[in-house]
């Protein structure tokens, strides 16, 4: 297990890594903020980073981390976190969150946990890549293409469209993609699903201009098919004709 830890508290850092050195687990301790190409090369399993360490820029460091790094397991500490900072950083990525105290045999488990559940999702690395329209999914990336070039999709993007090509042709409710998703129920309000779902489409079709794929059932939730341009004009010129009565194919009686 390779873990880095961003933190300043002397006290906890160092019975915390006694504990690491007992279960000859490697670690680098670091007292700010590091660039995620760092984190990269030292090829971490996880990141254990207290936010107070960063103050307000903690949260951009935080989402940029999640976004940039999709297979590294994130774990944020805090003295005392409230229940909105906590449900913000989970929203935002990061895999846990433990409030300050705690127990270092906690942290460990915790982080053991994540790093468990990281592997399981990526299974072999070998899952094949699922091709729709002019995009290509790629999982073991973490990824999606359209001609050889990554879309740049953030990890919670990529997992919004794993899950809604997964269940290609179904229409998925908002609930039922946040669960999912965000790992937790829907709070009533709550339009995060509509924001991503916002943002996925329109880097999907910034660079696939040619399809649409995330198709809206108002009231109702989100369907994905690649499904071109002139395809989607048709439908929709065929519904207006319906509405309107103009279709041949539709029979009126007096």
């Amino acid at each position: 297990m390779r873990v880095a830890i961003i933190d300043t508290d002397s006290g906890f850092v160092r019975v915390l890594t006694n504990r690491m050195d007992s279960a000859d687990w490697q670690y680098r301790v670091m007292a700010s903020a590091v660039p995620g190409e760092e984190l990269v090369a030292m090829k971490v399993n996880a990141v254990l980073v207290d936010l107070s360490v960063m103050g307000q820029e903690g949260w951009a460091y935080l989402e940029r981390i999640c976004g940039m790094l999709p297979d590294l397991g994130v774990i944020v500490t805090m003295n005392e976190g409230t229940v909105s900072q906590r449900v913000r950083g989970l929203r935002i990525g990061a895999d846990d969150w433990i409030n300050k105290p705690c127990h270092p045999e906690e942290v460990i488990a915790r982080i053991e946990a994540v790093v468990r559940r990281r592997r399981t999702g990526s299974g072999s690395g070998q899952e094949a890549p699922t091709v729709a329209g002019e995009v290509e999914i790629r999982p073991d990336q973490f990824q999606a293409f359209v001609g050889g070039e990554s879309i740049g999709l953030t990890r919670r993007e990529f997992e919004l469209l794993a899950l809604l090509a997964g269940r290609e042709g179904n229409v998925l409710e908002r609930e039922t993609i946040y669960q999912e998703v965000w790992g937790y129920a829907m709070a009533h309000g709550d339009r995060s699903v509509d924001v991503f779902v916002r943002k996925l489409r329109h880097k999907l079709e910034k660079r696939s201009p040619g399809f649409r794929y995330i198709h809206t059932h108002f009231g109702v939730g989100y369907r994905f098919a690649a499904e071109g341009i002139d395809e989607v004009d048709l439908q929709l010129a065929d519904s207006e004709a319906i509405e309107t009565g103009q279709d041949d194919s539709v029979v009126t009686t007096a």
